[in-house]
Parts: C-alpha cells; structure tokens; sequence
C-alpha cells in the first residue's frame, strides 16, 4: 500500500521497512501494521486535532507538568502555538505511559519509538498471528471471565502503583491475546496524586470491567475493588502485593446528608427570628405607644 505521509520519516530513518495495511481508525489515531526487519509492529499516527472526536477536557490535563513556564501560558491562551504544545503533551502522555507501565510490568503493548506523531509500538496478535480481537468482540464462560477480571484488576493495581490510572478503560481498549487481556489506548491517563478526578476516573474503569465481565458472571457487578485499592492507595499501603476481596464498608462516620441538611435549616430559621427581634427593638414606636405632647401632660 501507499505509504502515509506521517510514516515516512521513520521509513527515512530506517525505524520501519514497510508499511503493509491499516489496522483500525479510531477517534484518536490511525494505527497501521508495519513491517520491521523480520518482525510486524504497529505504528500508531496520531490525527491533527481539527481531525479528531475525542475531547482533552481539562479533567485529564489536570496535573501534567509542562516544560516551562512559556508553554503553560500558550496552552492556556490556545495560542497557535500553544495549540501545538498543547497536541504534543497529549500525545508524549501515552509514550510516556507507555513506557512507564512496561518498565512496571503492566501488560500494555511495548513501545519502541516516537517519531513526528507516529508511535511505533509492538503488535498484539492472535494465536494464527493476526490483530487481536477487542474484549468487546468474544464471548466466554463464566470461569473465563472471572480469571480475566481478576488479571484485569490486578493490572490496574499495578498502575495505581506507578501513579497512573488510565482514566478511559472499557472492553473497547482492551485486547485479548493467547497470553491474556492487554491494555491499549492511553493518551488520557491521568497523574494520581496530581489529578483531583483520578478517583472518580478510576472508579469508572473499575465499574467498566465489572459491567462487562459481569455479563458472564453477574456477581461481578457487585465488586468494589475500586474504593477498596484506592482506600490502600490513600493509606500509602498499596503494593502490587496487596490482597483484594471486592468487598468495602463505607466508614460508619460517613455524614447523614439529610441530617445536615436540617440542622442548616434550622439555623437559618434561628437566624432568621433573631434578624426579625432586632428590627423590632430598631424601629420607631408607634403612635400609641409615643410618649404625650406636653400640652397633654
């Protein structure tokens, strides 16, 4: 096939012999199976963002550190410049994830090279050496499923250890190859300690699991290994180690919102009586209660 104009500085410099098909159009990216010496890679190019449907709300940015001052001031702006900037750390955020999780041994695809917008990255395969279908596209047993979900959590484990939740986690980015579940797509992840949304975020990926293993094995949809890791995380106690059952009890202190909610009503009630008492004392006497005019007296 025709080489992408955004391949062919790396074909330039020897990274990629040749490009042999596309693979999938996301929202995102355009990934293409390419050709390295012997071995098939993926090259993932990243589209400009007028070309893009996925949204860099500020809730993922939240917490990434920029180079220097003058970067953060144009990112700000949405300047021209500050546009640029701004394309770039999204997508150094999933290089840089990327090759934070393997060096954890997060079973994420390995990274390899990042050259003008193009990541060139390993090729999750089948057992026949084709792309690896998506969770979303198997079905499975009930036994399956919770030994997926069980490896599943235990990788998200792992990047809360890092630091990292990925912050877009669903059976949509979630590759099944001979060896298991991979995890893909990262551009969004988030800084945990950085980002005050990290929680809810986690959450979410921890809900999107549940859900679609659940369809297989509905107890699942019960879990809440969520709030169970994070309260570990918060603890400073979290270690790839660390012995999860699913189960949480919220705090008995947690605040009774009703009851709140009363004891401010009441005091504005309170507040609003004693308003009302002051301005009686404030205001003038009436006429009957006016002292006579001393021609009556």
């Amino acid at each position: 096939m025709k080489t992408p104009k955004r391949i062919e500085p790396l074909i330039e410099d020897g990274l990629v012999d040749e490009v042999l098909r596309p693979l999938m159009s996301g929202k995102e990216a355009a990934v293409y199976v390419v050709r390295c010496g012997k071995e098939l890679r993926c090259a993932k190019v990243y589209k400009e963002a007028n070309k893009r449907s996925f949204r860099q709300a500020a809730e993922y940015q939240e917490g990434r550190k920029v180079r220097n001052s003058r970067q953060a001031r144009a990112m700000a702006k949405g300047s021209k410049f500050g546009r640029k900037e701004t394309e770039d750390a999204w997508q150094n955020a999933e290089v840089a994830a990327l090759f934070r999780l393997a060096n954890a041994g997060v079973r994420v695809p390995k990274p390899y090279d990042f050259l003008e917008g193009v990541l060139l990255m390993e090729m999750v395969s089948d057992e026949y050496g084709d792309a690896a279908p998506r969770l979303n596209d198997v079905t499975m047993e009930p036994d399956q499923a919770r030994e997926y979900h069980a490896f599943l959590i235990q990788q998200i484990v792992l990047m809360l250890c890092t630091g990292l939740v990925h912050g877009d986690l669903s059976e949509f980015n979630v590759l099944l190859s001979p060896d298991g579940p991979v995890i893909i797509d990262l551009p969004q992840a988030v800084d945990a300690a950085g980002n005050n949304h990290a929680f809810s975020m986690l959450e979410r990926d921890v809900n999107n699991m549940a859900s679609y293993f659940g369809r297989f094995a509905p107890e699942l949809k019960q879990t809440r290994f969520a709030r169970e890791m994070w309260s570990y995380y918060e603890a400073g106690t979290l270690s790839p180690a660390t012995v999860l059952t699913g189960v949480f009890a919220d705090p008995d202190d947690i605040a009774d919102v009703g009851s709140v909610l009363r004891e401010i009503e009441a005091a504005r009630l309170d507040e609003d009586r004693r308003q009302a008492a002051r301005a009686a004392d404030d205001a003038p006497p009436s006429k009957a209660e006016e002292p006579p005019p001393p021609w009556m007296q």
